[in-house]
């Protein structure tokens, strides 16, 4: 069994002091000898080697970049559809995930500003996982982008039905996806 791809980073405090005394991490000691570094230094230095922002580093529950969440279990479209949202949107934090309890446990950690979704996935398909998403405990309030190479009609009309907008074939192309994302995080922004 293979292991997932999603993109997981746990940072230790030890590891941040050590960041802060090799001189890679802009900080200081205190007198006490503890290290302190500005959230935002400690932001941009994750961004910068390509680890996930944890949303608390951001301040205020709001940040400067959105977050998207994209769960694909195709290894090589997946590759290419990173690789093209970090082409055309640079300014997006992009967490990689290849089942759908993986995609479901990181739109959990990060609440992303948007999920871009395969409908068939090796454990759930997309119908199961936004079911989950709209249980109204978790508070989740990303809006669903759907990405497939198809999916039976009664699935669609389910999605529509369960508040997706935006369903895309992959056969459309790479440019219709990111059209099709901007519109949703553009959306989100105005509501």
């Amino acid at each position: 069994m293979n292991s997932p791809r999603t993109k997981r980073y746990w940072v230790t405090p030890a590891t941040v002091a050590s960041w802060i005394d090799q001189g890679h991490l802009k900080g200081h000691r205190t007198p006490t000898g503890r290290r302190r570094v500005a959230s935002a230094d400690l932001a941009e230095f994750l961004r910068a080697h390509g680890m996930a922002v944890p949303s608390e580093l951001l301040g205020g529950g709001s940040r400067e970049r959105a977050v998207v969440v994209v769960v694909e279990d195709d290894p090589g479209y997946l590759k290419a559809l990173v690789r093209t949202l970090q082409r055309e949107a640079p300014d997006l934090d992009i967490i990689e995930a290849t089942t759908a309890v993986d995609g479901l446990l990181e739109i959990g950690r990060v609440s992303p500003d948007l999920v871009i979704l395969d409908y068939a996935l090796p454990d759930l398909n997309a119908v199961q996982v936004v079911e989950r998403l709209q249980d109204t405990s978790k508070r989740l309030t990303a809006p669903v982008m759907i990405v497939t190479g198809g999916m039976p009609a009664k699935a669609e009309n389910e999605l529509r039905t369960l508040g997706v907008r935006a369903i895309v074939n992959k056969v459309e192309g790479m440019g219709v996806v990111i059209e099709a994302m901007r519109r949703a995080l553009q959306a989100r922004k105005v509501a």
